[in-house]
């Protein structure tokens, strides 16, 4: 019982990293939280502090999720998947100690736990998240979208424990992106082009 008590205390810590905070803080003097969007999430940090930041956030972001895994893979759990302990890194990210309890949307860090944990599901839910994205050009539709295929696509591996927590977070996403799906149907959701380069002067 100790073990998966420190586990879990390990993974939340961990996800209560607030990387946009301190990155936005550190090299641009400013609070992401007071700007944009106001969450301290990847996709806000890529319109606040630029491309260069807010792939080191994203980057950061998914590290907390597999680190949580990867750790946790190496500890007696007592039978308990690290899948189900690692949600406490996603709880971290959404409801950061170190940053109020405000954080992100929980997308980049699941998408680290599976990344650890079950790469090949990962990998080609990237290549439709880019895809979608490429053509729909909103990040929270597409994130929506992109893990509830991947919850269906979870059931080829015949892993209960996988699908069932790729469900509960897929709900949780929605739940969070509740005003992103308002905006998206009142066609005022901010877009934006992967694609496109910044015109030369």
């Amino acid at each position: 019982m100790l073990s998966i008590v420190l586990g879990a205390t390990m993974a939340y810590l961990l996800g209560s990293i607030p990387s946009g905070l301190w990155i936005g803080r550190k090299f641009f003097q400013i609070d992401i939280r007071q700007h944009g969007s106001g969450n301290l999430g990847a996709t806000n940090s890529f319109r606040i502090l630029g491309k260069k930041a807010g792939t080191i956030v994203l980057l950061m972001d998914l590290l907390k999720g597999s680190i949580s895994v990867l750790l946790l893979q190496q500890m007696d759990l007592q039978g308990i998947s690290p899948l189900i302990i690692a949600l406490f890194a996603v709880i971290g990210h959404t409801y950061p100690l170190f940053a109020n309890f405000k954080g992100g949307k929980a997308v980049a860090t699941f998408a680290g736990v599976i990344l650890a944990y079950k790469p090949e599901l990962l990998i080609p839910c990237l290549f439709l998240f880019i895809i979608v994205l490429s053509i729909s050009k909103m990040v929270s539709f597409t994130s929506m979208l992109t893990i509830s295929i991947g919850v269906l696509a979870s059931l080829y591996f015949h892993d209960m424990v996988l699908t069932t927590v790729a469900l509960i977070v897929d709900l949780f996403i929605i739940y969070r992106h509740r005003t992103n799906i308002q905006r998206i149907l009142n066609g005022t959701e901010p877009k934006v082009d992967i694609f496109k380069r910044k015109k030369s002067l």
